[in-house]
């Protein structure tokens, strides 16, 4: 493996999520895939559905934040393999315009992957379309390994 591949593929992330996250997949049905998985980018989309809506008939924000978060954790495992004991130690997002009613699709670099901590930025898009609807960035603690 050279130093610009991920330590997971998009097939085993997919199967990990599966593994240890199988409630973010609603009444079975998958709703979050990695599009790609790469050193320097990764895509995550998030499937429409109306479980997604608020009043309106916009995504809400708990969903974009979720993609956002999800995004930034599937990053840092791509980078360090399977480490169950990441988590979220801050997540911050503005919003920019109103999502479409299509998939969304998290386009998320890592900024920052040091021994204790990760930073992440996402920028999230109704499919499509080329402005973002929200902006992401979010820190992950990193246990010992």
């Amino acid at each position: 493996m050279k130093k610009t591949d991920p330590a997971l593929n998009v097939a085993e992330m997919e199967a990990y999520l599966l593994e240890v996250f199988p409630q973010i997949h609603a009444d079975g049905e998958q709703q979050y895939f990695v599009d790609s998985l790469d050193f320097d980018k990764t895509l995550v989309r998030l499937k429409y559905h109306d479980r997604h809506l608020r009043p309106g008939g916009t995504f809400s924000g708990p969903s974009i934040m979720s993609l956002g978060d999800l995004t930034v954790w599937i990053m840092v495992l791509a980078r360090l393999g399977r480490v169950p004991g990441a988590v979220t130690t801050s997540l911050n997002v503005n919003f920019l315009n109103r999502p479409g009613q299509v998939d969304l699709i998290a386009e998320g670099r890592l900024l920052k992957l040091g021994r204790r901590l990760a930073i992440g930025e996402v920028s999230i898009f109704s499919v499509g379309v080329a402005q973002p609807v929200a902006h992401i960035t979010a820190t992950y603690s990193i246990p010992p390994m």
